[in-house]
């Protein structure tokens, strides 16, 4: 929708008549409202059409988040006015969550000069996790990446002059709160939601922590424009909308059935070599119990026979955990519960609520291994030199995968009873 022109030079002119902040006063010229003690014209002039931000809900601060980038749009959407068309109450996290293709698992050892990566990942991989959940979510989301920062500048400006916040994708490492040794070069990107800016110009962020950071226009333009891949892509929400039902039923049984068979090995894995294939899913859970005992030069033993290597690799795989982006308390198999639950009380979609248990008790069962792979627990049990702590792990896993698989045939054959 059109918005007034000069926006931020009337919303500032604004602040220093009321003393309003920043965010107040564009709401206020955006609603065409009065300064405060002002008298309302008698004949308005014709009010250009514009999606009026003062009626938008505030934005959430982030309260039990499970995945981050879930928790994220939940409360952009949240802050856009886009609500769930059964309920009429927020999108959750965990709808989010499935959506976008909810649980996984991935296990890769990477071997270099200077040491030796362990990555565990248990979220939906390696299918584009964000942008599965825009594009079942069901609702209109304005995507734009571009070379030119200029135009970035303009795309955020447009968006933030709605009201609404914008999701931007910055390199983690350029981030000025972020304390790292890392290259920028091999720096993950992260998603923060920009929501709008203080009386003095800098960025009000959110970053997930629940604390609003700030950024300075440079700062956050560098840290968009630092990897080619993501420069400048950013997202917002342009209208208040409910997805509708039947769109959204149909897309979460999709979802569903893509988890299913990924967990169990019965699709193909995009982008991903077929030799590489065994390290996903429960195949994978089984390769890594494995190789936590094998006798290999590319086995744990071999790799991590070292204590200090093996501590190293279990703060790599504890903070996969910590971070709630590729993995998350409870192997993320609570949230997938709560899914499978919510979704259930959906017309077409009953039989998934008999799968939730599963995964309910799988994320006991995943906080009790998360607890062993720290390197606290290492160290107390005074064993990891040997193999005694690795033959553990791997008991822990191999069991986890007999239950992952059992959990994995249940869901493949709630998906296959739904009339959808």
């Amino acid at each position: 929708m059109p918005q007034p022109k000069q926006l931020k030079k009337l919303a500032r002119e604004r602040m220093a008549r009321t003393g309003e902040t920043y965010t107040q006063a564009r709401k206020a010229v955006l609603a065409g409202a009065p300064a405060p003690g002002a008298r309302r014209p008698t004949a308005p002039a014709a009010a250009q059409p514009h999606d009026d931000g003062a009626d938008l809900p505030e934005y959430p601060a982030p309260e039990g988040v499970v995945q981050y980038d879930a928790g994220l749009w939940q409360r952009v959407l949240t802050q856009a006015g886009v609500t769930d068309p059964r309920t009429s109450a927020p999108l959750s996290e965990a709808l989010l969550a499935g959506l976008a293709g909810g649980i996984g698992f991935m296990v890769f050892t990477f071997e270099y000069a200077s040491g030796t990566t362990a990555t565990v990942v248990t979220r939906a991989h390696p299918e584009p996790y964000i942008e599965n959940l825009l594009e079942r979510v069901g609702v209109p989301v304005r995507q734009v990446h571009t070379s030119s920062s200029k135009a970035a500048q303009t795309h955020l400006d447009e968006g933030l002059d709605a009201g609404r916040a914008v999701v931007v994708r910055v390199t983690e490492t350029v981030l000025p709160w972020v304390d790292s040794d890392v290259p920028d070069t091999d720096a993950e990107s992260v998603d923060l939601a920009v929501l709008g800016e203080d009386e003095d110009g800098k960025y009000l962020i959110d970053d997930g922590s629940g604390a609003l950071r700030v950024l300075r226009p440079g700062q956050l333009s560098a840290a968009r424009s630092r990897r080619k891949k993501d420069k400048n892509w950013q997202a917002w929400v342009p209208e208040s909308v409910q997805p509708r039902e039947v769109e959204l039923v149909a897309a979460i049984a999709a979802a569903v059935r893509e988890t299913s068979a990924r967990l169990l090995g019965e699709s193909e894995l995009a982008g991903i070599p077929a030799h590489f294939a065994k390290n996903f899913g429960v195949a994978g859970m089984r390769t890594w119990a494995s190789k936590l005992t094998g006798t290999g030069a590319r086995d744990w033993p071999a790799l991590f026979g070292d204590a200090d290597r093996l501590e190293t690799a279990l703060e790599m795989i504890s903070g996969f955990f910590d971070g709630g982006r590729y993995s998350g308390a409870g192997g993320l198999r609570g949230l997938y519960a709560r899914f499978l639950e919510e979704a259930a009380e959906r017309d077409g979609l009953g039989p998934l609520g008999a799968a939730a248990g599963a995964y309910r008790d799988l994320a006991a069962d995943w906080d009790e291994l998360i607890a062993l792979l720290r390197p606290e627990a290492a160290r107390e049990k005074r064993f990891a030199a040997t193999g005694d702590y690795l033959a553990e792990l791997a008991g822990r896993v191999e069991a986890l995968a007999d239950a992952e698989q059992a959990a994995a045939e249940a869901l493949r054959d709630a998906a296959a009873a739904l009339d959808v």
